[in-house]
């Protein structure tokens, strides 16, 4: 079993991140994944003190790619458009914009899929995968700043307020 972070649209943010990454750490996670728009490659530090890795995807609002690249060196991956990853067993797949979620969750190829983009969480299923938004971190447009951590061996997420 392993917990896993799920963050998104941290737009630098950084009062927001460094509240994430206390609760990930307060929740005993030992990965991150962020479904991009980090925005500036200074908003990475704070991940830095995670204690465990963090795997990304670039989002539509990440220019600096290759400060955000070697910001990360050392602790994290950031992947272009999609991530597709196996942690405890599961297959995960990460992305920025939804434009494909519909097409993966008929594919039943994966058991968890997370995505950013829209700044609102969202947590489904679907032929028993679980379809998950954990909403914007930076708290910019719905006021409301969100994070999720995933359960690998239940598949059970929850989405927390920081």
């Amino acid at each position: 079993m392993m917990k896993v972070g799920l963050i998104a649209d941290t737009h630098d943010n950084m009062t927001k991140i460094v509240e994430a990454v206390s609760l990930f750490k307060a929740n005993g996670v030992e990965l991150v994944i962020h479904a991009g728009d980090f925005i500036a490659p200074f908003s990475v530090r704070p991940f830095s003190e995670l204690g465990c890795k963090l795997i990304g995807v670039f989002g539509n609002n990440d220019g600096e790619r290759i400060g955000l690249l070697k910001a990360l060196e050392g602790f994290g991956e950031l992947y272009a458009k999609i991530a597709s990853i196996e942690v405890d067993g599961r297959k995960i797949v990460v992305m920025h914009e939804p434009e494909v979620v519909e097409a993966l969750k008929a594919s039943c190829v994966f058991d968890v899929i997370v995505y950013g983009h829209t700044h609102n969480p969202l947590m489904e299923r679907y032929n028993g995968c679980l379809v998950i938004n954990p909403g914007e971190a930076c708290g910019w447009l719905t006021g409301k700043a969100t994070v999720a951590v995933l359960d690998t061996e239940t598949l059970e997420a929850n989405i927390y307020e920081i």
